[in-house]
This record gives C-alpha cells, structure tokens and sequence, in this order.
C-alpha cells in the first residue's frame, strides 16, 4: 500500500537560528521543509512549494507577517501558524482575525510545535462519506470537499480554519456548542489560550454571510453558554412540509 505523501511546510523567520531549529525539528518528523529568511523569498517559495502549512514570524525585514498572512491564504487554502516574541494578547487576537489558524509564542518547545502542526494538518486528511457532503441552508451551500461556500451563488472568501469552524456548526444545527467544546472539536487540541479566539473567527465569519451582524441569523450567540448554527426559516419550513 502506497504512503500517503509528507505534508509540506514552509518555515518564514529572519532569525536563523530559530528557522533551522524548526526547519531540523520538522524535517525529523518526515515533513517536507523549505525555509525563507524574508518576505519576498517566502512569497516565491510559496508559488514554487505551495505548501501545505506556513509557520509565519510577524516581524520580518521587509514584511508585516498579518499581511503575509493574508495574502498567502488570498492565494490558497494555506494553514497559517503565527510564530513571534510577542505576548500581548491584543497581539494574538489581531493575529486570528488576520486569518491566522493557530499563534505559538517565543519561547516555546519543539514538543508544543510538533503538536499544533499535526493538529493543523489532520483537518486535511481523509474525511468520511458523511462529511464529504454538501450542506444546503436555502441560498448557503458548504462543499466539504471543495471546500467551498457559496451565498446567492457567490463564492464567499473563508480562510482554512473559518471554512472548518463554520462547517462544524452547520453539521449540527440547532446544536449550541461552548467556546471550549468548540475549540476541542475545530482546533482538535487542548487550546490554552484566550477563548475570545473563537468570538473572533464567529465575528469574521458572520461579517461575510450574514445579512446583518448586529443581529445574526444564522451562527447566533446564546448567552452565557457558546453559539449555535440556525437553518434559515425557509430551510425550516421545507424540512417540515
């Protein structure tokens, strides 16, 4: 029976030091490896490579790691890391609304590394026939094996983890789900950071499929407990005709 073939992973850090120490660490781990000391080589390693994940410093000589963030995940469905020396948590909240799907902080173990990559990368392994299919909400279709979403037929532009998070909701609808349930099930690791990670992606994925964010329809807030994912009245009435 043929491997499946290694997850690629692009390493972007001006320190050396650190670079060759995660690109070693990794590269242990039977993961394809490329490194970049700077945005520029990072963006053109990124069309050459096209890796799977990106392990992404924040300050870099040339670029700003949000809109390196940003702009790789334009280009592809990219798993995005944030790697820096910051601890403010203000820091980590910009850094997930950027896109970013998970943020380790300096200094940190190889060991916790090694976890939060292969957490990242097991959301594109295989997934079972019932998850491979589409979910329709009367002008709302998730394509699981696209990994689409279209609204009035319109593509609707999700990062990798927003695309995760809002397929699980609507996988159970009418479910209410806590901040921590969720971050179990989405991230699929113990997250032991600030929880508002999750009202973060809730809030920058309402602002691209809800009609109006004030008052949401479909990923609606339940006080004191999580969120839940509610069908469309249309879809409703169908369902009970």
């Amino acid at each position: 029976m043929a491997m499946a073939p290694a997850n690629k992973i692009l390493v972007v850090d001006d320190d050396p030091a650190v670079r060759n120490l995660i690109h070693r660490f990794l590269a242990k781990q039977n993961y394809q490896m490329e490194s970049a000391e700077d945005g520029k080589t990072a963006l053109t390693l990124f069309e050459q490579f096209d890796p799977d994940l990106v392990i992404l410093d924040v300050n870099l000589p040339d670029a700003n790691g949000y809109n390196l963030c940003q702009e790789m995940q334009g280009r592809t469905n990219v798993f995005v890391l944030m790697l820096t020396s910051r601890t403010d948590e203000a820091d980590k909240i910009r850094g997930f609304s950027q896109g970013a799907d998970d943020y380790i902080t300096k200094p940190f173990s190889l060991g916790e590394l090694g976890v939060r990559v292969e957490a990242l990368l097991r959301r594109i392994r295989e997934r079972t026939p019932a998850e491979q299919q589409c979910l329709v909400f009367d002008k709302l279709v998730i394509d699981p094996v696209r990994r689409e979403v279209t609204l009035n037929s319109d593509i609707v532009p999700l990062t990798a983890l927003e695309f995760d998070l809002l397929h699980f909701l609507a996988a159970h609808p009418g479910r209410v789900w806590r901040r921590a349930e969720l971050i179990q099930e989405v991230w699929d690791y113990e997250y032991v950071g600030d929880q508002r990670v999750v009202d973060v992606h809730i809030g920058q994925i309402r602002k691209k499929i809800e009609v109006d964010t004030s008052q949401p329809n479909l990923i609606q807030t339940v006080r004191g407990v999580g969120y839940k994912f509610e069908a469309p009245l249309a879809e409703k009435q169908a369902g009970s005709a």
